[in-house]
């Protein structure tokens, strides 16, 4: 097997998203998806501390992305401007090995109980990574949290559009930017 090859941590990635649609999460083993992967199960252990962690691969990167977006945004942002700037910045970073992973990662997310609170832990990190940059900003925290849960729920609505679409050429930030939209205009129904 291979050692160190670049790309590994994308390959054991895309190699668990197959193996958990194929036989489950909870039959899927550790030495299987390093086998898939073409990689030593120490390996897996140097890039992941166990099969939860490959859900949020990219998570810390995706955090920065994001609030370095919001950071940058013009001082006379509003803070949902802000959150519209860092969706930009994060979704540029979308290819489309991201784009094709997506559906079957939701589907072996929505086999797993146990995935599912590992991607809910990861909605969390990402709402706490674009509130600290909005707080940064001076937004006021209550206003903060609420923009950074919005633009969330946007990039995860936006991701899945994105990603059902194969045709659609446009790119991720179209989607997210346009879920956050929507969901702008929602809150003005809340009364």
């Amino acid at each position: 097997m291979a050692r160190w090859q670049p790309g590994a941590t994308q390959r054991l990635v895309v190699a668990a998203v197959d193996l958990f649609t194929e036989q489950g999460y909870d039959a899927t083993t550790v030495a299987q998806i390093a086998e898939r992967a073409g990689v030593t199960k120490s390996t897996f252990f140097r890039h992941f501390s166990d099969k939860r962690e490959l859900l949020v691969a990219g998570q810390e990167t995706l955090s920065r992305l994001l609030a370095e977006g919001i950071s940058e945004a013009p001082a006379d942002a509003s803070p949902l401007e802000a959150v519209a700037a860092g969706l930009e910045r994060a979704s540029g970073e979308m290819g489309p090995a991201n784009r094709e992973l997506g559906p079957r990662l939701k589907a072996a997310v929505a086999a797993s109980t146990e995935l599912q609170e590992r991607d809910a832990l990861k909605s969390v990190g990402l709402a706490a990574a674009m509130t600290d940059a909005l707080i940064e900003r001076g937004v006021a925290d209550p206003l903060a949290h609420l923009a950074a849960e919005l633009g969330v729920l946007a990039f995860k609505r936006g991701y899945a559009r994105w990603s059902e679409n194969p045709d659609d050429d446009t790119g991720l930030a179209p989607h997210a930017l346009a879920a956050l939209a929507e969901l702008r205009d929602a809150t003005t129904s809340l009364g």
